[in-house]
């Protein structure tokens, strides 16, 4: 037996022995009652002070919207434009507009059109108006499609797209949906993107639907988040939620025309499920228990399991194992709902109505699609030296991280690796 297997070996057995008196392997949660994020679930033992430390320490389960991560684009910056620009180009509730009209290049035959020209464009009051009969809200992380972390995660409250769709009395040679909206009326920094027709029309897999979205967590979505009004698709990465909003395009073009296209990105790819770490201990003493905390994002296949694996850092791996399918991973704990949610939503309640939440506020299913979710595990004391950890996800069918779909350009999976150095 190599010296890398000797060690794998005992430390698979040293891990499991230690997570099974913890009463935390396997332990993913689901269906549980709101509870303190450091108190452990009913009928477990009780945590250990410095994981339950850690786990007291982690961000709140909703972001409040000025502490989202921007990526916006422009230059300037559309919501760094000062007030009065703002009204002149639309960019207030009060000056809002948003035209929804046929491709000149590829005609939708459509019965109307909702045109600045001639007083018939969207205002704010009228998309309101919709809302009194048709509003929605959803909880969604906000993802880039090439940033390794979530932007923010909140309720996002809008009318589904389709409504206003709807307004146009489309007849037929309606194949796709472009929009786009405000970056500073120059053609070079335009920024659009495209569903087909099918996704706005109806919710595939019981989907939230496509919505112009004008709240976040309760709030009007500021100008920084994409306000007076962006689109938000629950299942897509944040290039597909353009913000600003002022233009849709009904076409019968077959194909998509998004901007993120010409970056070699795949437009139609939807969240993946990935792990990362939150806190861990840079340097430990030997023989000390090793506390780490971390969030999942609970991509389109759901979620099933965390697992972590810690091993020496210069340990040599098989060459045909690149994805590390054969180490001794081993179950986290994800983490229930908190017992409170933050965000800034009002009173620290789930708003009313709010698909995915029971009348109590509380969720109908755990971890929630689309979402995130924190996960905590206490590893065993090491011998001094230097390690890496990792951390992965298992889909609800199974597949282990950065499968069923690796690929770069399609969205963020790679197995996050960080070092602990552990000190004799």
């Amino acid at each position: 037996m190599n010296q890398l297997q000797q060690f794998l070996d005992e430390h698979q057995k040293l891990t499991r022995r230690f997570f099974v008196r913890l009463g935390v392997a396997g332990a993913a949660v689901a269906g549980l009652p709101l509870v303190g994020r450091a108190q452990a679930p009913r009928g477990q033992a009780p945590r250990p002070p410095e994981l339950a430390k850690a786990i007291e320490a982690l961000e709140s389960f909703f972001t409040p919207p000025a502490k989202f991560r921007d990526v916006s684009r422009g230059k300037p910056l559309p919501h760094s434009l000062p007030d009065e620009k703002k009204r002149e180009v639309g960019l207030s509730r009060e000056t809002w507009k948003l035209e929804v009209i046929s491709d000149p290049d590829k005609p939708a035959k459509l019965g109307r059109e909702l045109k600045s020209a001639d007083g018939t464009a969207l205002d704010f009051d009228a998309l309101l108006k919709l809302g009194e009969k048709h509003a929605v809200r959803f909880a969604k992380v906000m993802t880039c499609l090439n940033i390794g972390c979530p932007l923010g995660m909140g309720i996002w409250e809008g009318v589904p797209l389709r409504e206003v769709f709807w307004l146009t009395r489309p007849r037929e040679d309606v194949r796709r949906v472009f929009y786009y909206g405000y970056h500073n009326d120059d053609p070079k920094q335009l920024f659009r993107s495209s569903l087909p027709v099918g996704r706005v029309l109806e919710d595939p897999f019981d989907l939230p639907p496509v919505i112009l979205c004008y709240k976040l967590n309760g709030q009007w979505l500021d100008s920084q988040r994409g306000g007076p009004v962006r689109v938000v698709v629950p299942e897509a990465y944040g290039f597909k939620s353009i913000k600003w909003l002022s233009h849709i395009v009904l076409t019968n073009l077959a194909h998509a025309n998004d901007t993120y296209a010409n970056g070699n990105n795949d437009v139609d790819s939807p969240l993946k499920s990935f792990a990362a770490t939150l806190s861990f201990p840079a340097e430990i003493a030997a023989g000390q228990p090793i506390p780490v905390t971390g969030y999942a994002q609970v991509g389109i296949s759901g979620l099933s399991k965390v697992q972590v694996w810690i091993a020496p850092e210069k340990a040599e791996w098989p060459a045909d194992d690149k994805y590390f399918a054969t180490a001794p991973w081993t179950d986290a704990e994800i983490l229930g709902p908190p017992s409170a949610w933050g965000g800034e939503l009002a009173d620290d309640k789930i708003p009313e109505g709010t698909l995915g939440f029971d009348s109590t506020g509380q969720p109908q299913s755990w971890p929630m699609r689309l979402g995130k979710a924190h996960w905590a595990a206490l590893l065993p004391g090491l011998p001094a030296g230097d390690y890496t950890l990792r951390c992965r996800t298992i889909d609800e069918k199974g597949i282990a991280q950065p499968l069923p779909r690796p690929f770069r350009k399609s969205g963020h999976a790679a197995i996050e690796a960080v070092s602990i150095k552990v000190k004799g």
